[in-house]
């Protein structure tokens, strides 16, 4: 049965899209969380891979068995682990946010796997900047009295950084979408409450029973408002890729008449 009238005017009705437009924001809240922590491990994990050696060796070990299992593993399988089996500290068994402590803990979890997973990537993108910094950079560092620490943080990372930019940023695209995998553990993000919204459609579209149109109109909500965020932060990497070759260019003009 389809009736697009009725079904549109659930979005009408009290409270339906400030309902969802908290589960858009608790979708953003779970996702930057997830990708400020997975930031910090990845680096972690990548700093380790790539530069501990002798008797360090079992850190890169550690690191490059964390980053290969967690990233050739489903996402979703971790966040049914980490539901069941991830402990939850004290401070998070309370009602926050307008949530009870029940989805308070489920969120935490949420993020948790959504780290577990995330940082694994990060890991090998950051990797990636690692590997483009010369060599040379080390032993400039050297030359001038840096320690490695201080070599690493005041001169390789940053580099490393810059030129991971605008695939971190598309990583931030693929962390918010896959925050819709959550619905399947019944956390609070926009998915789920969509789909809460769609079991009761009938209560609400007038007509006393669930409709296709309904299902139509509610993901189509959901699709617009992943769309608008996923596409403005495609739009930011596109601008991104654009300068780099730009600033590059620039940089190379005065060496370029130096010779």
């Amino acid at each position: 049965m389809v009736n697009w009238g009725a079904s549109l005017s659930i979005l009408t009705k009290p409270g339906i899209m400030t309902y969802i437009l908290k589960g858009t924001a608790f979708t953003l809240v779970i996702s930057v969380l997830a990708v400020c922590i997975s930031i910090v491990l990845g680096s972690v994990l990548a700093l380790a891979r790539n530069y501990c050696t002798g008797k360090a060796r079992v850190f890169k070990w550690l690191a490059t068995a964390y980053i290969e299992i967690f990233r050739n593993t489903p996402l979703l399988l971790w966040i049914f682990v980490c539901l069941v089996f991830c402990p939850c500290p004290e401070f998070f068994a309370r009602k926050m946010f307008g949530l009870t402590s029940v989805e308070v803990k489920i969120m935490f979890r949420a993020v948790v796997a959504l780290v577990l997973f995330t940082s694994s990537v990060i890991a090998e993108i950051v990797r990636g900047g690692l590997n483009s910094v010369p060599q040379g950079q080390f032993e400039a560092g050297h030359s001038q009295g840096f320690s490695t620490f201080q070599i690493m943080i005041y001169i390789v990372l940053p580099q490393a950084f810059r030129a991971i930019v605008p695939t971190l940023l598309s990583q931030v695209i693929t962390s918010i979408k896959d925050s819709s995998y959550l619905a399947n553990v019944a956390t609070i993000e926009l998915m789920s409450r969509v789909r809460k919204i769609l079991a009761t459609s009938n209560m609400y579209n007038g007509v006393g029973t669930q409709m296709v149109s309904d299902v139509f109109v509610l993901f189509g909500v959901a699709f617009a408002i992943y769309f608008v965020i996923n596409f403005t932060l495609s739009c930011v990497v596109r601008s991104l890729q654009k300068r780099r070759p730009k600033q590059t260019a620039r940089a190379a003009a005065p060496a370029a008449a130096a010779r």
